[in-house]
């Protein structure tokens, strides 16, 4: 399916021809009509990168495997045109490509006719007696082309078409296609043609891939090549197929922030059958709060598109790299009216007060991912991979994410704005029965859940603790928070009893920040019964860490309008925190 969605977007594209393909050439050699040499100029425009390789043309395109000898028409490295050796190179092979370079120009040659063609077989034929005078920096390693009389053989039409029939194996009598595989049925198109052993482009840009680019089917082991086929043909695509489906997965990942993301390492693409201006990127990359605000609203609006009921076609995949191949990690074949309807459902699970109480952020794919790892390195591509796959499919987030957020808070012993939002969209993706996307935004002082009130009692025993002992560096967060999230029976009874003496001194001292936190301690362990729960499974932990945050961005929020409203008076309210 993906592969038939490709060659459909491909037909929308100007692509390049045949057997084409972009190419960085450094050297022009230039000549008169008769193959006379004229001056060859480096066409290096910097000193670094890719700019020191020249510029970048559509050019014939083919992949070497190994040290296999096969040159490309019109233009190749100076080893091939020139038949200068590159560096460890030896001298037979030297001689070997260039002669192999000269013979796909004489073949070219022979089957045009064309002019410019024959000035340089003319040309090459006779370089070994007269090599052009070259600079002293010369690079045998980068690529050479001719230009007769100003123009660029490789940018013919007769040119192009030769190669796209070379390449293809469609080439006629006069210009012998390569060796071409068996004709077997291709996936894509359905006809029988042979089928490429090899892919003939790559798929380039892939995060963690191979620069020269990878080829999406591939095999190379006797496990993999079942039936006698080998390399490509495990599963058959003909060469038409293979040029313009891959040519256009290049084009989507070139288009990167309209048509592909990257998310760590993994790379996402995504595009429309046909183009209706929607935009999709910015939502799962820097979703902007205006932007997310117009896309909640818009069915209020009665949004064609915003009411699921926009038929164009969607299409997305997820890529990563293995080795020297391409992996579908996801593919989505959907509808964009229903995916701006995910996206809403999205933004909404994840829609929660911010840490300081303020209204909270959206967020992309990216700061939801590393919420759950340390590093960048420890992060799966798995959960970008759920996390994409809720937000425009619609689909839950596996309980396996809810794991990694509560172990996270376990070792950093706190919690995130980032986390907290990643717990809340498990919990409510998952949630069977009733309308919750509404829930769990801001403090629910009266919720029956027991592990929630828990979480909001921990928070409150921190308040106390932070007031009656300005400064602490090591709350009992630091030293508690993965204890009493799992075992709360062990933990908040001591913590309670622990508490009556900081009340105690804050009756003394701060009497305003005294009554209010007493009430609230009372509040909730009326709500729990003075009884703790014993033990929290993994959903209950996670009711924790919300009842925790809550309580927090709730009582900073709380602290700001107290000090406001008493002129900042440090009786006013409990401590705010950054």
């Amino acid at each position: 399916m993906l592969l038939q969605r490709l060659k459909e977007y491909g037909a929308r594209l100007e692509l390049p021809s045949a057997g084409y393909g972009k190419l960085q050439v450094r050297y022009l050699i230039n000549l008169d009509r008769q193959g006379g040499f004229l001056s060859l100029v480096d066409l290096a425009t910097g000193t670094r990168g890719r700019e020191a390789r020249g510029v970048e043309r559509q050019a014939p395109q083919l992949r070497r495997a190994g040290d296999k000898i096969i040159a490309r028409l019109l233009v190749d490295n100076g080893e091939y045109v020139l038949g200068i050796g590159r560096e460890k190179s030896p001298a037979e092979k030297v001689a070997m490509r260039h002669q192999a370079f000269v013979n796909e120009v004489r073949t070219c040659a022979v089957a045009l006719a064309e002019p410019a063609v024959l000035a340089v077989l003319h040309f090459l034929e006779a370089l070994p007696g007269s090599l052009p005078p070259l600079p002293a920096e010369f690079d045998p390693e980068q690529n050479v082309s001719f230009a007769v009389e100003g123009n660029w053989p490789i940018a013919l039409a007769s040119v192009q078409a030769y190669w796209a029939g070379r390449s293809t194996g469609n080439a006629g009598a006069d210009a012998p296609a390569p060796k071409g595989g068996r004709t077997m049925t291709c996936l894509v198109c359905g006809n029988r043609r042979p089928a490429v052993e090899r892919l003939p482009v790559p798929i380039k840009g892939i995060p963690g891939g191979q620069t020269t680019g990878m080829p999406l089917i591939s095999a190379n082991e006797d496990a993999y090549e079942s039936y006698g086929l080998k390399a490509s043909q495990i599963a058959p695509i003909c060469h038409e197929c293979a040029e313009i489906t891959h040519k256009a997965a290049n084009a989507l990942i070139e288009g990167y922030g309209r048509t592909a993301v990257k998310i760590g390492q993994l790379l996402y693409i995504a595009w429309t059958r046909e183009d209706v201006g929607f935009s999709w990127s910015s939502f799962i990359t820097d979703p902007q709060p205006e932007e997310v605000h117009t896309l909640l609203q818009a069915p209020l609006r009665g949004d064609k598109r915003a009411l699921a009921v926009d038929p164009t076609p969607f299409y997305a995949a997820a890529l990563t790299a293995s080795g020297a191949r391409v992996v579908v990690r996801d593919w989505i074949d959907s509808t964009v009216g229903t995916v701006c309807e995910h996206l809403g459902r999205y933004f909404t699970l994840q829609r929660m007060v911010g840490a300081d109480g303020a209204e909270g952020r959206p967020l992309g794919i990216w700061p939801l991912a590393m919420a759950t790892v340390r590093e960048q390195k420890d992060l799966s591509p798995l959960l970008p991979v759920a996390l994409l796959r809720t937000a425009l499919a619609g689909t839950p987030l596996p309980w396996w994410i809810l794991y990694q957020a509560i172990r996270r808070n376990r070792a950093e012993q706190r919690l995130t704005y980032a986390r907290a939002a990643l717990i809340k969209m498990v919990l409510l993706s998952t949630a069977k029965s009733g309308s919750l996307e509404g829930d769990l935004v801001t403090l629910q002082a009266d919720s029956p859940n027991r592990a929630y009130q828990c979480g909001r009692l921990f928070a409150t025993l921190e308040s106390i603790q932070r007031n009656a002992m300005p400064g602490i560096k090591a709350t009992l967060v630091d030293r508690y928070f993965g204890a009493a999230s799992t075992a709360p029976a062990t933990v908040l009874g001591p913590l309670v009893r622990n508490a009556q003496a900081h009340l105690s001194k804050l009756r003394k001292v701060r009497t305003g920040a005294y009554v209010a936190l007493s009430q609230r301690l009372e509040e909730i362990m009326a709500q729990l019964a003075d009884h703790f729960p014993p033990v929290l499974v993994l959903e209950e932990q996670g009711r924790f860490a919300l009842g925790y945050y809550h309580q927090r961005a709730h009582d900073r929020a709380a602290a700001r309008a107290r000090v406001q409203t008493a002129g900042g008076t440090a009786d006013a309210a409990v401590e705010i925190e950054e």
